[in-house]
């Protein structure tokens, strides 16, 4: 045998299996290390998880070791890339190479049998039907519609040229089935690449009220949304009284030549969708030295509610009466140690309340001054009767939004119905075969079957023994 050109050497080492699971189990390995080592983060969030698997000698080492291999952006490194390119072309010359063999399986016609061929199939089956041979014919045509098969006739023939021979196929392009797999398995790796090469993952920090044309990367690069997206309001809900968070919601609003284009409220699984980029609510927290509003409900004994809004410093009046108010500090989340004294606990926005000196006109009414907590309303109450309710509070937090761009992901998507489509195929169908032949005597017809199929046989074999018994037993 003469030596292999180069062109058979390539083509023959992208047609291994072998090269197909190793690539397959390295993908799989290389992949598992992407998601312990956080992908595009600050260097000091990965320091920290190396220096919990090796120590805080060999962590610095291990992350420089890790960054130069590309593991800490591993989905855009060549090498990962490389290694996509390499698994589809072997499963496309794979395909490529085993198509010729399925193609002509699958194009065979089918053909009647000898008679001496019925008893080397592994499905066999005989029976008798009294009667003649139409009735018999009646019986097998039936059976062969309710399997679901259009049959061809032999002329009569065998001896006494009375013999008939059924014979059916379905499901012949079942056998293409793996290379729909092979296919969607490629459209996805294509989705993929499409979306790590010209997608986007940040994140962007937006306080109530703001608005913000960019988002950033996790190296803090920004990047150019296209359009503005402005935080109008901002709210977070508490199971009771604890600190744990029930709800929180972002209302946002999409601005495009200088016009609002679309408002949504976004929640954890509600996000907001806008020219192939997606904002999904990922946390929130408290804007550093903000100078926002504070919002009072203001109701007077027996009066009329009043909502005001303030800032720390200014004043507010009690309406019907010589009292004035004036905030003097807020606290994002209030306590008080065992000495009754008041401190905040985090920067969260988990118990805000506002601390309010209470003046009057008035030397002898009598005068409260502390703190009103918007989840107390017990602290709400003015000795006169009347209630100074803390409503809410805007312009102190910003909402954490995660923002991504995959313009593969239809692609992807696309592949997942192509795969689905695949696996079924393959899994729960077949290509089945069968030939019945009709054997005429006196009053009766003799019914030898023979079958085949692809996979599951002992499934076929049943159905076929199930459809046969029962329209016999009714002859």
């Amino acid at each position: 045998m003469a030596d292999k050109n180069i062109v058979e050497k390539v083509w023959g080492f992208f047609t291994s299996v072998k090269l197909a699971v190793a690539l397959f189990a390295i993908i799989a390995l290389t992949s598992i290390i992407g998601t312990v080592i956080e992908q595009n983060a600050p260097p000091e969030k990965n320091i920290k998880l190396f220096t919990k698997m090796f120590g805080p000698a060999s962590a610095p080492t291990a992350y420089k070791t890790a960054d130069v291999l590309g593991l800490t952006d591993m989905y855009h490194s060549w090498w990962f890339t490389a290694m996509l390119v390499c698994f589809a072309a072997n499963l496309t010359i794979c395909s490529i190479d085993r198509l010729p063999r399925i193609k002509r399986v699958v194009d065979e016609p089918l053909k009647p049998i000898d008679m001496t061929e019925f008893d080397k199939y592994g499905i066999k089956k005989e029976l008798s039907i009294e009667g003649n041979v139409e009735e018999a014919k009646a019986v097998v045509l039936t059976a062969l519609k309710k399997l679901g098969m259009t049959p061809n006739a032999t002329d009569p023939g065998g001896p006494n040229n009375r013999d008939i021979q059924f014979y059916a196929h379905k499901g012949r392009y079942t056998r293409y089935a793996v290379y729909v797999i092979h296919f969607s398995i490629i459209f996805i790796l294509i989705g993929s690449v499409i979306g790590v090469t010209f997608g986007f993952s940040g994140y962007l920090s937006l306080p109530e009220g703001e608005t913000s044309s960019v988002a950033f990367t996790r190296q803090e690069e920004e990047h150019p949304l296209g359009f503005s997206i402005r935080c109008d309001n901002f709210a977070v809900w508490f199971y009771g009284t604890s600190d744990m968070p029930k709800e929180y919601i972002s209302w946002l609003s999409i601005i495009e030549n200088g016009r609002t284009v679309l408002k949504k409220s976004i929640g954890v699984n509600s996000p907001l969708k806008y020219k192939g980029y997606t904002f999904y609510q990922s946390g929130y927290g408290v804007v550093p030295d903000a100078k926002g509003l504070i919002i009072l409900n203001v109701t007077p004994k027996g009066g009329k509610t009043e909502q005001i809004s303030l800032h720390v410093g200014e004043s507010f009046t009690i309406p019907g009466t010589k009292l004035t108010g004036k905030i003097t500090t807020f606290s994002p989340a209030l306590s008080f140690d065992k000495d009754e004294r008041p401190y905040t606990y985090t920067d969260n926005m988990n118990n805000p309340a506002v601390f309010i000196e209470v003046t009057s006109e008035n030397e002898k009414e009598e005068k409260k001054s502390g703190w009103v907590v918007k989840r107390y309303p017990n602290t709400w109450k003015m000795p006169d009767g009347s209630t100074v309710e803390l409503v809410d509070n805007y312009g102190y937090q910003y909402t954490g939004l995660q923002v991504r761009k995959d313009p593969g992901v239809w692609v992807v998507y696309a592949g997942c119905l192509f795969m689905a489509i695949g696996l079924y195929s393959a899994f729960f169908l077949s290509h089945k075969k069968i030939w019945v032949l009709l054997q005429p005597e006196k009053t009766k017809v003799n019914v030898k079957i023979a079958a085949f199929t692809n996979k599951n046989k002992t499934g076929y074999e049943g159905v076929i023994n199930s459809v046969f018994d029962r329209l016999t037993q009714r002859v």
